[in-house]
């Protein structure tokens, strides 16, 4: 599981739940009981996975998504979250343009924020300290099916200057051997707030929801201790 390469053969056994969403449970069972937990129940079929204390995995038939969010559960009450995503398709799925609204996510009281424009993000003054940090609080985004060998960049948004490789794109072109990794920013209107979320990828005929929980102080500092412990206990329990 922590190979840079990741086996797809192997994730069907590990149907874990996202352990951040126990963040309350947690807290009160220090024993790290299972049966307390509630998984993230996605609207349309797929598997997802822990891959790291911030990282999630999540895929279908046709297509499979990554993310890291540690930023985004630094970044409480603020306007502008920051997510980094690596996309791919399955084997045997024909080649797709994902645009910038095949992206969004959905927030804990039901709103769904569409990927922000260009324009939008340039008009925020580029967020040259989000990406500052951005570039100190990095995910592991290395988890992909053995298929996809050659890297790609998913450049939605582009910083001032522009010039070779600093242009922005609406649509990446995905494909079974292409991993596409970018950062992805969402204007979220009255403020980043605590709870579950989903980041939402619509592919050409389905859609992948990966679940991520924005955790409060005193759910991160339970999370930041004890998720490794955590997630055994979801696999010895859970996996059958």
């Amino acid at each position: 599981m922590r190979s840079s390469r990741f086996q797809l053969a192997v994730l069907p056994s590990l149907v874990l739940a996202l352990a951040a969403s126990a963040g309350a449970a947690v807290a009160q069972a220090p024993a790290l009981d299972p049966s307390t937990v509630q998984k993230p129940q996605p609207t349309v079929p797929e598997v997802f996975s822990i891959q790291g204390q911030f990282v999630r995995v999540a895929y279908n038939n046709e297509g499979f998504v990554t993310l890291g969010y540690k930023l985004a559960n630094e970044s409480v009450g603020e306007d502008w979250m920051y997510l980094q995503a690596g996309v791919t398709l399955r084997k045997g799925t024909p080649d797709f343009s994902l645009t910038r609204e095949a992206i969004s996510i959905k927030t804990p009281d039901g709103k769904v924020i569409p990927l922000a424009t260009q324009k939008e993000y340039a008009g925020a003054g580029y967020l040259r300290s989000l990406n500052e940090r951005g570039k100190i609080t990095r995910d592991p985004l290395n988890y992909f099916p053995a298929d996809a060998t050659r890297a790609c960049t998913m450049s939605y948004f582009a910083d001032l200057g522009g010039g070779p490789g600093k242009l922005s794109y609406d649509q990446v072109e995905l494909s079974s051997s292409r991993a596409c990794v970018g950062r992805l920013f969402f204007k979220v209107p009255g403020g980043i707030q605590t709870g579950q979320h989903w980041l939402v990828v619509k592919f050409a005929k389905s859609e992948v929801q990966v679940p991520f929980r924005i955790l409060t102080k005193e759910e991160a500092k339970v999370f930041k201790k004890d998720w490794q412990e955590f997630q055994k206990a979801l696999d010895e329990s859970w996996v059958k």
